[in-house]
């Protein structure tokens, strides 16, 4: 099961962690499936807030967050409690 190989941390951890500036995934194709899916995942964290399943690397290996997006720039998503999480460092997102 692919939830074995991440660390569950809690969001409040996030800003103590360490982002690497290259991009997590190396297909274009895969960004772009993964900018679609940060888009639908703020409008459910702003409408209905529901949680996502982030999941992510640091300089350290892989974790995993259950949160609530709460905006995006072009460059981060924005948890609650103004935690910063690069989006060049998420794997994936489950809605």
């Amino acid at each position: 099961m692919e939830d074995l190989e991440y660390k569950l941390i809690e969001k409040e951890n996030i800003a103590s962690l360490h982002f690497p500036q290259e991009d997590i995934l190396k297909s274009v194709k895969l960004q772009l499936e993964r900018k679609s899916t940060v888009e639908r995942a703020i409008s459910l964290g702003n409408l209905e807030h529901q949680k996502v399943k982030i999941y992510f690397s640091d300089d350290a290996g892989k974790k995993r967050v259950d949160t609530t997006i709460w905006a995006v720039t072009d460059t981060s998503i924005v948890l609650k409690q103004n935690v910063i999480l690069p989006i060049n460092r998420i794997h994936k997102l489950e809605i």
